[in-house]
C-alpha cells in the first residue's frame, strides 16, 4: 500500500518541488497551502496532487486538516514541514508582531502539525518527519533574527523529537536549504542576489529539485537509522 505524506506549504517552491517528487517516487500527496486558491487551483489541476487549506500556525486547524487528509487518502505516514514566512527588519524596525508571526507559522507550525500526526506514526510502528530549516537558521542573516530564530529552532526541534520516536520506527531530520532559485529569492534585488552568489562555492543558486532529493532520501522506508540529522544543501556556502 502507497504511502501518504502531507507537505506543508506545498503549491509553490521548494514545497512544489517536494510535492511533486514524492508523488512521482509513489506516495499519496497531500499538499497543504494557506493564501492563494488560484495557485493551489492551478497547482491541483497541473499536478494531480490534491490540495488542503488550513493554516499551520493554528493548532486546531492542523488537527482538522489532517483529520481531512486521513479521511480522503489515508493515516499519514510521512509529514514534511516546509511552510514559512519572511518578515525581514532590523531588530529596530521590528515589532513584536513581525516575531510572532513568524515564529508561530515557521517553529509553532512544526510543533502543530507534528503533534496532529505523532500518535499515529507511533501506533503503526512508522513515520517520516522531515522539517525544513534553513542556512540563515544555522549561520545567521542580518535584518532576520525572527526567521533565523526560527529556523533555528527547528534544528533543535528535530534532534529533541527523533529522540522520542527513534524506538517506535519514527525518524525526524531536517534539511538546511541555501539559497534556492524560487521565487522568494527571485524578490531579493539584483545586486544583493550578485553579491549572495559570489559566496557559493559552487557558483550558482541551488535547485527546488534538489532539495526534494533530499526529502525522497530520508522518507524512504530504508532510511530508518537516519535520525536526529540535518543535512545542508547550499552548495558549499556554509559547512559545519
Amino acid at each position: 500500500m502507497a504511502r501518504v505524506a502531507v507537505v506543508t506549504g506545498g503549491t509553490r517552491g521548494i514545497g512544489e518541488a517536494i510535492s511533486v517528487a514524492l508523488k512521482n517516487a509513489g506516495i499519496k500527496v497531500a499538499a497543504n497551502y494557506c493564501g492563494n486558491d488560484d495557485r493551489a487551483r492551478a497547482f491541483s489541476e497541473k499536478t494531480g496532487i490534491p490540495v488542503f487549506k488550513w493554516d499551520v500556525s493554528d493548532f486546531d486547524q492542523c488537527a482538522s486538516g489532517i483529520a481531512a487528509v486521513t479521511a480522503q487518502l489515508g493515516p499519514v505516514d510521512i509529514l514534511v514541514n516546509n511552510a514559512g514566512i519572511t518578515r525581514d527588519a532590523t531588530m529596530r524596525k521590528m515589532a513584536r508582531k513581525g516575531w510572532d508571526e513568524v515564529l508561530d507559522t515557521n517553529l509553532g507550525g512544526c510543533f502543530n502539525m507534528a503533534k496532529a500526526v505523532w500518535d499515529g506514526m507511533l501506533e503503526r510502528g512508522f513515520g517520516r518527519v522531515v522539517n525544513i530549516g534553513s542556512i540563515n537558521g544555522q549561520a545567521g542573516q542580518y535584518g532576520q533574527v525572527n526567521y533565523a530564530a526560527a529556523k533555528s529552532g527547528i534544528h533543535g526541534f528535530t534532534k529533541a523529537l527523533a529522540q522520542e520516536g527513534a524506538a517506535k520506527g519514527v525518524t525526524v531530520n531536517a534539511i538546511a536549504p541555501g539559497y534556492i532559485d524560487t521565487d522568494m529569492v527571485a524578490a531579493v534585488p539584483p545586486n544583493v542576489l550578485e553579491k549572495i552568489v559570489a559566496r557559493i562555492p559552487v557558483g550558482r543558486l541551488g535547485h527546488a529539485s534538489e532539495i526534494a532529493r533530499g526529502v525522497l532520501f530520508l522518507v524512504a522506508d530504508d532510511a530508518g537509522f537516519i535520525t536526529g540529522s540535518t543535512l545542508s544543501i547550499n552548495g558549499g556556502q556554509h559547512m559545519y
